[in-house]
């Protein structure tokens, strides 16, 4: 493969150096700060207009040169404002979004180089990279654009929904739900497979891997860590195996997604009052209330619940 240096591929400058603490700031209507972060494509806060300091260009990738999120590198598109020890990097030729976002997968690579003792200011210039005729044709072959939507609410409505003004009313969790426990799966027996094991985990929706065993437990479900990372909850929509640190919430009600997902916010609330001496096991999760919107019976407001999740940005995403 032929290779260059990043250079003969990009302008290379610095950035504006600004303060963030001295700069106003405001809403996502305002222009994009990029600092040397190593998510939110960098973007550490949206200020207000600088007299007299004009905006970065769009198109631009962004790369921090210093930090422990050292060569975190973004495509930036909109104008945008920078903090110390970014590099603004211009390419020197017509290129897609896609090859934008390849070569900034090609610079993150290069991280291993460097470290807090070693910043890129110097040599940035010099990081070897694919030459542009050497770029896979999947790369623009990739729809970039195929999550555009995916920030959009299930319902675009005008008038929000008026949770508040609802009457709320608390209920325990055995009024609303058959609460089953999860049962005890060694790795030494596990064997590799599609059903989703549910462990006592904070992220990934509770996966932890698949395994071959058939699953225990159905789908339509509501996972609750009773153990390990306590009160952590997912919507489990297909059948799965649950850990012994994981209960299982049936519910008495027609459940969807969304009314699992205003559940799930309520449910981790919990999470203060539980702690590696105090599990929240089954006894104890079947006496716990949440308090819970109502409709003029006195019975928990479903519409209600799902209608308001319906209406929040990324709401269309689930299901």
């Amino acid at each position: 493969m032929m290779l260059k240096k990043l250079i003969d591929l990009f302008e290379v400058r610095y950035g504006h150096s600004l303060e963030l603490n001295r700069l106003k700031q405001c809403g996502l209507e305002g222009i994009p700060f990029v600092s040397r972060k190593m998510n939110d494509n960098g973007i550490s806060a949206y200020v207000e207009p600088i007299d007299g300091i004009e905006p970065n260009p769009a198109g631009e990738l962004t790369c921090a040169l210093s930090g422990n999120g050292v060569l975190s590198t973004f495509i930036q598109e909109r104008p945008y404002y920078t903090g110390f020890h970014i590099a603004c990097l211009s390419p020197k030729i017509l290129m897609t979004k896609q090859e934008l976002l390849y070569y900034s997968v090609c610079i993150k690579a290069n991280r291993y180089r460097y470290s807090y003792g070693r910043q890129a200011n110097r040599s940035i210039r010099d990081i070897l990279l694919p030459a542009h005729e050497e770029i896979p044709e999947w790369v623009n072959s990739f729809d970039v654009n195929q999550f555009d939507q995916a920030r959009a609410p299930f319902n675009s409505t005008e008038n929000s929904i008026d949770i508040k003004g609802a009457k709320w009313k608390w209920f325990e969790l055995q009024s609303l739900f058959e609460i089953k426990k999860g049962k005890r799966l060694t790795k030494a027996n596990m064997t590799e497979g599609g059903t989703p094991f549910i462990g006592s985990i904070d992220k990934n929706n509770g996966v932890s891997r698949f395994v071959g065993q058939a699953a225990i437990h159905e789908g339509n479900t509501i996972s609750v860590n009773y153990n390990g990372s306590v009160a952590e909850s997912f919507y489990q929509a297909v059948p799965f195996w649950a850990s012994d640190d994981v209960n299982v919430l049936y519910p008495k009600f027609p459940l969807t997604p969304y009314i699992a997902m205003f559940i799930i916010t309520l449910l981790k609330l919990e999470k203060y009052r539980f702690n590696f001496g105090r599990k929240w096991h089954v006894e104890r999760m079947k006496i716990s209330k949440i308090k819970l919107p109502t409709n003029s019976s006195g019975v928990p407001n479903w519409t209600l619940m799902e209608n308001y999740i319906k209406s929040l940005n990324y709401s269309s995403s689930i299901g």
